[in-house]
């Protein structure tokens, strides 16, 4: 009897303006089944923001009780209201045989590398150089030159992690990028846990 599909985690790093979403979006048709992890919050939705879609819009009760069942990777409380990854819909995303997808910093990769490592892959998505990287913020015009600046100084330190990383995507010509990203999700969805490597010993064993 073949066996059901697992889920698997896929975890994307790397500065703003290094084109994560973007990737994502070309590589969708390509990698199959993924579901993208969302936060939950416990502010109210603005103009045009939907459920399940931007956030998880949740109550301070119910994200309270998740806290104490340990139902999150990581959160924290902004101006008075909780934001978080909750694993609910991660698990259930995994049951389904789906591939995971976190675009989250550095400090979040080691999170999820320390609490479901053994069908965690990860790829750091980068510019090939800082001065692309500027070229890029700039370019955007949506933020002013104080969020351009910390923005730079952020991939200033996320760039030294890049070796925690299974993989290093450069984002120098999109198509190119596209193509490696697809190769790491399928390369993702092939990761063995312990528990299938021990299944799978047992079986061949007979």
């Amino acid at each position: 009897m073949k066996e059901v599909h697992k889920g698997a985690i896929l975890v994307l790093s790397g500065p703003s303006g290094a084109g994560k979403s973007t990737i994502i979006q070309e590589a969708a048709k390509e990698i199959g089944e993924y579901y993208f992890s969302i936060s939950t919050t416990t502010r109210s939705p603005r103009v045009g923001e939907e459920d399940g879609k931007d956030y998880f819009f949740v109550s301070k009760e119910s994200f309270e009780k998740d806290i104490k069942a340990g139902n999150f990777l990581e959160y924290a409380e902004v101006h008075g209201n909780y934001y978080g990854t909750s694993l609910k819909p991660v698990r259930e995303a995994l049951r389904e045989g789906k591939l995971v997808i976190f675009d989250i910093d550095v400090q979040g990769h080691r999170l999820v590398r320390e609490k479901m490592n053994d069908i965690t892959t990860s790829a750091f998505i980068t510019p090939p150089t800082l001065k692309e990287l500027e070229v890029r913020l700039r370019a955007r015009s949506t933020d002013d030159e104080s969020v351009v600046l910390q923005r730079i100084e952020n991939a200033k330190e996320e760039i030294r992690a890049v070796g925690e990383y299974d993989f290093t995507i450069i984002n120098d010509m999109i198509d190119d990028a596209v193509g490696e990203f697809v190769i790491v999700a399928k390369a993702a969805r092939l990761k063995q846990s312990q528990e299938d490597e021990e299944k799978f010993i047992q079986q061949w064993l007979g």
